[in-house]
């Protein structure tokens, strides 16, 4: 029986420093969050982005492309509050399996809040203040703002900043000119541009162009014949 209660009072101890450690991170996440915004309005970062050259709205984007950036990034983009929770637990599991940060969960709109106010570095804290701020913009912005800034905010390798830049840089054209082909290989880049820049490693950016193809076909943006169309394509690229 003390055995018991010896047990029951660690286990007891542990929680609490568990939620106690919860609480300190939530608050200096919160923190962070504030300070961001204190040197710099929302509104003037968003602003900021639209007066960027390559800014591109989303009317002028291929529907090819942006299925495919959803599909790939984040696929519950249109049902979620800016928080993936499901994404989260996932990534959790994975982090915990390989002891370290594999994985983020994050969605479209807390990378967008990441782009706008904080480091690329993987930190809990900065994860917390991340979604303060994603929870931000779903207040004060629609799906479709925010999707557009999204990709007038990421990085694609090359110097370029944006999808307007990058289509201008990689394709020689606008943003509405571009092909199947052109788009879902674009939408794989800013997971990791050192990598799939299509002219640091054409392979590469394939590789990751054909993991587009497949999410897109498991959402259901693409059938299996669009997506081998696409793959034929990408083919005859390369000879």
């Amino acid at each position: 029986m003390r055995l018991y209660r010896l047990f029951g009072l660690l286990v007891l101890v542990m929680v609490c420093g568990f939620v106690n450690m919860g609480f300190t991170v939530a608050s200096k996440g919160y923190a962070m969050y504030k300070e961001a915004l204190e040197g710099q309005s929302l509104e003037d970062r968003v602003r900021e982005i639209r007066g960027k050259a390559g800014y591109t709205e989303l009317a002028e984007l291929p529907a090819v492309y942006l299925d495919a950036v959803v599909s790939v990034e984040d696929h519950r983009f249109y049902r979620h509050c800016g928080v993936d929770f499901i994404a989260i637990a996932r990534a959790v599991v994975n982090d915990v399996r390989a002891r370290r940060f594999v994985e983020g969960g994050s969605t479209i709109t807390q990378q967008l809040a990441k782009n706008m106010c904080f480091s690329q570095e993987k930190e809990l804290t900065r994860k917390v203040a991340e979604v303060f701020l994603a929870m931000d913009l779903e207040r004060n912005y629609s799906k479709d703002e925010i999707l557009e800034l999204y990709v007038n905010s990421i990085y694609f390798g090359d110097g370029y900043y944006n999808i307007g830049t990058a289509c201008q840089g990689y394709f020689g054209k606008l943003p509405g000119e571009m092909t199947q082909y052109e788009s879902t290989l674009l939408a794989g880049v800013p997971n990791a541009p050192s990598r799939y820049a299509p002219t640091r490693n054409p392979q590469l950016a394939r590789q990751r162009q054909m993991q587009v193809l497949r999410r897109m076909e498991a959402c259901g943006c693409f059938s299996r014949e669009e997506a081998e169309t696409v793959a034929l394509e990408m083919a005859a690229a390369v000879n």
